[in-house]
Parts: structure tokens; C-alpha cells; sequence
């Protein structure tokens, strides 16, 4: 497996790179190289452009986490999977709801395939419920539980089928932390800032510092360092805000 745990809090860093093309998402990639541990590419880059965004990022050595949130049978997941390792990527995951099936084929498929390659394997993380739902909206679904517990229970199931870590929202991390272990890895997206509200599809959001405190070992930013005027200065209130969390965590 990839060794992506790092003291530096600049690592802990994960920008997504929502480009809409090869030369905004290139600009983005010279400006904030050195200033975020890793570049999180999505469905709509990776659509956009194709895996020579990756290849980009890895020339300058910098880290990539593929955010294609795979769901499908497991036979097709575990190719993609496979697909991912060739990519030399440094994390993917995939969505917990596709079932444990699913989720054993594919740390198995990327083990093999990694070994094959003689490469460490990439980070497999499992999609639990996404940030920008809540409990109305998993009502409307068909899913009779809550959140909370739709969470705890994906996340309990993707420890099991021996997945490395999950993709959850940063007001999961404390219950997930206790039921799967301290090195069950963390990743939260819908970070924003502490200074500034949130107006946009999230809806269970917080803060780097709070998510840090809580125990994540990543945090995935955005638009409050894509839509700032000086986003090298967001990075930096970011981190600012991480190394305090980590702070605030090795207190308590």
C-alpha cells in the first residue's frame, strides 16, 4: 500500500481540482504544487481530459487521488480498479453501497495487480454517504435510516471487507474512528472555512480545524481556495487551521 500518512499538515491537504478542461486545471496544478499535499481529480475532469491529467500531476511529483467513486458489479469494479493501479494513482475509492462483494474483489484485484507491477498499492477508500445529503433526501431515496446510521453501517461494512479507509462527512469521523480503529483512514470532503458560511450543495460540512480535532487525516477543499482572490492564501489559512486541529487533537 502507498505510505500517504504524513506529520506535515500541508500534506493532510487534498485540493479538487473541479477544471473544466486540460488548460484551467493545468494552471491550477502550477499554482498550488508545493502549497497542497494532493490533487483530487473528478468525474468531470477525468471525463474532460483522460488519464494524461494524471500523468501532469505525477510528472511534477506530486500526488493524485482518483475520485471516480467506481459502483457497479464486482467483476467491472475490480478491473477499473486495476486500470487505477496502471494509473499509479496514490488513492481511488469506490462506493460502499455496491456491496461487500464488491469491495473484496477490488482490494484483492489491486493487491495482485499492484504485486504484478511491483508498485505499492494505491489507498482504497469506500464512499459512505455523500456530503451533500441528509436525512430528507435518504427519505426520499427509499433508505430508512438515518445518516448517521446509513454511515456507521457502510463504513463497518467496508472495514470488514478489508477496505483501507472511507470517504465520509466530517461530522462521521468520531463514531467511525471508534467503531473501525485508529488506522482506519479518514478522508472528509465538504471542508469550508470557519469565517465564511456555507452557500453552496453541501449540507453536512465543517470547518479543516474541526475535522482535524475530530480525528480525520485528510481534508478535501475546494471552492473556498478555487472562488478565493488569493487562493495561496486560503491554502495557507487552511493549513493554518489543520496544524491547529492536529494541536488541538495531541491535547486532548
Amino acid at each position: 500500500m502507498k505510505s500517504i500518512s504524513s506529520n506535515n499538515p500541508k500534506d493532510k491537504l487534498i485540493f479538487a481540482l473541479d477544471a473544466a478542461g486540460y488548460e484551467e486545471a493545468l494552471s491550477w496544478i502550477d499554482l498550488l504544487s508545493g502549497h497542497v499535499g494532493m490533487f483530487k481529480i473528478g468525474k468531470e475532469l477525468f471525463t474532460s481530459v483522460g488519464p494524461k491529467i494524471i500523468e501532469i500531476i505525477k510528472q511534477r511529483e506530486r500526488r493524485v487521488f482518483l475520485d471516480l467513486k467506481f459502483h457497479d458489479i464486482p467483476n467491472t469494479v475490480a478491473r477499473a480498479a486495476e486500470a487505477a493501479v496502471a494509473l499509479n494513482v496514490d488513492i481511488f475509492n469506490v462506493h460502499a453501497a455496491g456491496g461487500s462483494r464488491m469491495m473484496r474483489e477490488t482490494v484483492d484485484a489491486v493487491a495482485a495487480c499492484a504485486g504484478r507491477r511491483g508498485i505499492k498499492s494505491p489507498v482504497v477508500l469506500a464512499v459512505t454517504v455523500l456530503t451533500s445529503l441528509n436525512n430528507s433526501d435518504l427519505l426520499e431515496i427509499g433508505f430508512e435510516k438515518t445518516t448517521d446510521e446509513l454511515v456507521m453501517h457502510l463504513a463497518k461494512m467496508a472495514h470488514l471487507a478489508g477496505v483501507t479507509g472511507v470517504v465520509a462527512s466530517p461530522r462521521d469521523i468520531a463514531a467511525i474512528r471508534s467503531a473501525c480503529g485508529k488506522d482506519f483512514v479518514i478522508v472528509t470532503p465538504g471542508i469550508r472555512s470557519t469565517d465564511e458560511p456555507v452557500k453552496d450543495d453541501q449540507k453536512r460540512t465543517l470547518s479543516a480545524f474541526e475535522a482535524i480535532r475530530a480525528g480525520a487525516d485528510y481534508v478535501v477543499v475546494g471552492r473556498p481556495i478555487r472562488n478565493a482572490p488569493d487562493p495561496i492564501a486560503a491554502c495557507c489559512r487552511i493549513i493554518d487551521e489543520i496544524t491547529s486541529g492536529l494541536a488541538s487533537r495531541e491535547s486532548t
